[in-house]
């Protein structure tokens, strides 16, 4: 038996989903596993805010605000959870994400009143800002550049197929056994899953990242490499990331802008798709599958749009995935009928494909190895604090025109200027394509 503690490290730690697939699988598990505690929340608790938890009819900004709480609490958890890893390791902040969902499953149950709800979710955020950023970060950690596309699309395709997964099958719980129990009876079966696969499955992936970054120093990694931020300290503090990503890189700061306002379309179908389709007639079941297809489409569809940006770049499957998610949003309001809802929910989620998966990795592609988890973090909190920025706006925009409406107007035009920007101020920024 050979003994690797003298093995070269860069040699122990060898990059690429091929070498590393058990636990590239296990990362998917657990974001699936994150994506269904999302998604227990989606379609049975807006549905019900008004017969179960008391939110009176037409209260826009009453309703929005648990998930403007969600955004603020996620963004800021997203931008810490990147810094801390970088510190005390992967694993040990994504345990500490699943740790702090434990009270969320016996908050709903006992909920007296809606503020119960608001401050559940603001536990859903810290729990989605430390699991789902780790999730993210470990399989960066682990695979080789040329696979980012892929690997961020697996991730988002797991992810969000969950939260599909979860919007079904708690409308159907609802239903057998109540709201209340069935989501709590959903979310403790989750919770109880993925804290015992993180303890005996997820492996510590730090050190990937750190062999990663001793290629580069050394000379040894001989893949092509896109065109770093110039002018970054090689161990950049807090301060100077923050300024880096908002404002310094005018391509960082494209990506950050399309994270925030492709958001606003999550939290729309979050907050308002559930609100208009009971106001149109529709059950919870019912409700729930047309919500569900626009997780499935846009869970099952970054399968091949991460895959498709390995190829042909980033930058135009982001600006196209934008318009088209624009465009999804408004064909919901110019039809009627569930077949109508599903195809416009269908047409929404693969724009969501399209953008999603891509906007990490063109971030990723142009982060150093050793501030690369920061760098994703503070993306992160720039796009998850779009939750609590489009909560708030097609709140107002409802609250004043006294309709869900309006807010749906709102999201599509953004959309389409978040897409222009990105357009203008972006670039390719696959290491393969950028130079060609």
């Amino acid at each position: 038996m050979t003994d690797d503690t003298h093995t070269d490290p860069l040699e122990r730690h060898v990059h690429g989903i091929g070498a590393n697939r058990q636990q590239f699988i296990h990362q998917l598990l657990q974001v699936f596993l994150v994506g269904l505690t999302i998604g227990m929340m989606r379609t049975v608790v807006p549905a019900l805010a008004e017969s179960e938890f008391g939110v009176a009819e037409g209260s826009f900004m009453m309703l929005t605000a648990f998930v403007v709480a969600f955004g603020l609490v996620k963004g800021v958890l997203n931008f810490v959870a990147g810094r801390l890893a970088e510190q005390i390791g992967r694993k040990k902040v994504l345990l500490i994400g699943w740790l702090t969902a434990i009270p969320i499953p016996f908050m709903v149950l006992l909920a007296p009143s809606w503020s119960w709800i608001v401050a559940a979710t603001v536990l859903l955020g810290v729990n989605q800002g430390l699991c789902w950023s780790m999730t993210q970060t470990a399989k960066m950690d682990i695979t080789r550049a040329d696979e980012r596309g892929f690997t961020m699309g697996m991730n988002e395709f797991s992810g969000y197929l969950g939260v599909a997964v979860a919007g079904v099958i708690t409308g159907y719980m609802a239903l057998a056994l109540g709201p209340r129990m069935g989501l709590f009876v959903f979310g403790v079966v989750v919770l109880v899953v993925a804290i015992i696969l993180t303890l005996v499955a997820v492996r510590e992936t730090r050190d990937w990242a750190l062999a990663e970054s001793a290629r580069h120093a050394s000379g040894r990694d001989t893949g092509p490499r896109a065109r770093l931020p110039e002018n970054v300290s090689e161990q950049p503090g807090t301060a100077e990331m923050f300024a880096l990503m908002s404002w310094r890189d005018r391509r960082m700061a494209a990506f950050c802008q399309a994270g925030l306002v492709e958001k606003f379309v999550d939290a729309l179908v979050w907050v308002f798709y559930p609100v208009f389709l009971h106001q149109q007639g529709l059950d919870l079941a019912a409700i729930g599958w047309v919500v569900g297809i626009y997780g499935f489409v846009w869970g099952g569809s970054q399968f091949v749009t991460g895959r498709l940006s390995d190829h042909v770049g980033r930058l135009w499957p982001i600006v196209w995935g934008m318009w088209l998610c624009g465009g999804g949003v408004a064909l919901t309001l110019l039809g009627s009928g569930v077949l109508w809802w599903s195809f416009a929910a269908a047409v929404t989620g693969f724009g969501m494909a399209l953008l999603y998966p891509n906007l990490s990795a063109a971030v990723a592609d142009i982060s150093h190895p050793e501030w690369r988890s920061s760098a994703i973090g503070i993306y992160r909190f720039w796009r998850d604090l779009g939750y609590g920025i489009g909560a708030l706006c097609f709140g107002l925009v409802a609250h004043v025109t006294g309709a869900v409406n309006g807010g749906f107007w709102f999201v599509s035009i953004a959309m389409l200027l978040s897409g222009a920007l990105v357009l203008w101020w972006g670039e390719e920024t696959h290491p393969g394509l950028a130079s060609r």
